[in-house]
């Protein structure tokens, strides 16, 4: 598939990530590549995923594109999404169409910065070498296009304090208005707090180019927590 082909398939589309924490009864790659199947049974047009095993699963099971990442690490302080070459390139040869990597200006573990990591990847890779850019502001959206990834994301602007970011409540609308108005043919795309069908709405309203949804979809344990906090058991404490 090349680039703009790509482009086509995900514009105004539903994104889902199928993706499970350590330690979770369903962070398995075969139970992944399931649920993947699944949700593109449901009409997702594309799967974003975690880790190499689950990259490789979930790309031989289903026929939509995926967006591959690699967590490393738990300290959200530092880049933790795909931080450096090594991290991308494994990535692209686990299977992954796409890959999802860190777009903010923070040190990165290799000392190279988000630049040089992504000018390397399409160096060696060419420009059929997808990238997007998981942003935590307006400033690392420009940074991701400049540099020459395809897509970026809202998705570290829901970090928090972390890194130095206000939590938005629901989709980050006021950042996809911005990068919309200021990239109108550029494929920014909306991820994190998307929970029901409205915020999709709203959120491809503000200038979202497509959205991925992952928690609202593929996470029981959170679902079953929402539900059972409105029960009067949850106040017995």
């Amino acid at each position: 598939m090349n680039k703009q082909e790509l482009i086509n398939n995900l514009k105004g589309s539903l994104i889902v990530s199928v993706q499970a924490y350590p330690g979770e009864p369903l962070r398995d790659p075969y139970v992944m590549a399931k649920i993947a199947e699944a949700v593109e049974i449901g009409g997702a047009s594309a799967i974003r995923c975690q880790g190499l095993k689950d990259i490789k699963a979930i790309k031989s099971a289903v026929s939509i594109p995926v967006i591959g990442l690699l967590k490393v690490g738990s300290d959200m302080s530092v880049p933790f999404i795909t931080p450096t070459l090594d991290d991308v390139e494994k990535c692209f040869d686990a299977g992954a169409d796409v890959v999802a990597l860190d777009a903010t200006g923070r040190p990165r573990p290799d000392g190279r910065t988000f630049e040089e990591t992504v000018e390397a990847v399409l160096g060696s890779r060419g420009e059929e070498a997808f990238l997007m850019g998981d942003c935590a502001s307006f400033e690392d959206i420009e940074r991701s296009y400049a540099c020459g990834c395809t897509f970026a994301s809202t998705t570290l602007s829901h970090a928090g304090k972390a890194i130095n970011q206000p939590v938005s409540q629901g989709p980050n609308l006021e950042l996809l208005s911005q990068a919309h108005t200021a990239f109108p043919d550029k494929p920014t795309i909306c991820e994190g707090s998307v929970h029901a069908p409205q915020d999709v709405i709203d959120a491809l309203a503000a200038g979202a180019f497509a959205v991925v949804v992952g928690t609202a979809i593929t996470h029981p344990t959170t679902l079953t927590s929402w539900f059972a906090a409105a029960t009067p058991s949850a106040d017995k404490g």
